[in-house]
């Protein structure tokens, strides 16, 4: 008679990939990047083992090295991978009716918005009667320094995370010659977004329209996707108005993701 033994946990068959999804698992759900020593503590791996697949992890994308901090942070495949499975699934679902009763209660136009790397990608928009397109159509890809959903969610990373996005100045592209040019003038524009409990923009997506957005967080603290509304310059509701009715509309859409 064959004894099985009595394990919690079944031999991984691939031990390799199983290590691998054991360590990006664990790196999601850290609230800050993490040493690499730590991680082969937690998960009981051989520290060269951790290293090496680290290093190829890393020249995948989907983590960042963190020299000077000598930490391990999820990179941008990590987030391109959460965005397609966001545009796919739950979020899409979930965020159409807030969205939809967003737009009725400000009769402006709103959409939903996940980050893919240092853009984002709209996967929700209604438009509001009698107001005119925009070009955050579902499926539009934006520099996310230059709009709201995008300025709300990096305000809630990382700041190392932040500053392997936009490396250097050629990071920072333009649509109507407004927004931060430079490093220090995102992080001061970060700071401030973090300080209001808001992101906003004023002609930097298209001229002559502003928008207010807000974070949708998960429960590790890292922005899914973010919430907004988009209206004529001069027209349309007071910012502050707006930008509590966003907060309200992005926490009821983190409360039923969690």
């Amino acid at each position: 008679m064959s004894v099985i033994p009595d394990n919690t946990r079944t031999a991984p068959q691939v031990p390799a990939a199983d290590q691998t999804l054991r360590i990006l698992r664990h790196l999601a759900t850290r609230p800050a990047p993490v040493a690499a020593s730590a991680i082969a503590r937690d998960l009981d791996l051989p520290r060269s083992t951790v290293h090496h697949l680290l290093n190829t992890l890393c020249d995948h994308g989907f983590v960042l090295h963190l020299r000077e901090a000598r930490r391990w942070a999820l990179g941008t495949s990590a987030s391109e991978l959460a965005g397609g499975f966001a545009r796919q699934q739950p979020l899409a679902r979930l965020g159409r009716p807030l969205v939809a009763a967003l737009a009725d209660r400000l009769g402006e136009s709103t959409h939903l918005g996940v980050l893919s790397g240092s853009d984002v990608v709209y996967i929700v928009e209604e438009r509001a009667p009698r107001r005119p397109a925009l070009v955050t159509d579902v499926g539009v890809r934006l520099p996310a320094h230059l709009t709201a959903t995008g300025r709300a969610m990096l305000a809630a990373l990382p700041r190392e995370q932040v500053r392997a996005l936009y490396p250097h100045a050629s990071a920072f592209s333009t649509r109507t010659g407004l927004g931060p040019g430079r490093a220090g003038e995102l992080r001061e524009l970060l700071r401030s977004i973090r300080a209001a409990g808001y992101a906003s923009e004023d002609g930097e997506v298209t001229s002559g329209t502003r928008s207010v957005g807000a974070a949708v967080l998960d429960a590790s603290g890292w922005p899914v996707a973010a919430v907004a509304v988009t209206w004529s310059s001069g027209l349309g509701p007071a910012e502050a108005d707006a930008a509590k009715t966003v907060i309200e509309t992005a926490a009821e859409l983190q409360r039923r993701l969690r």
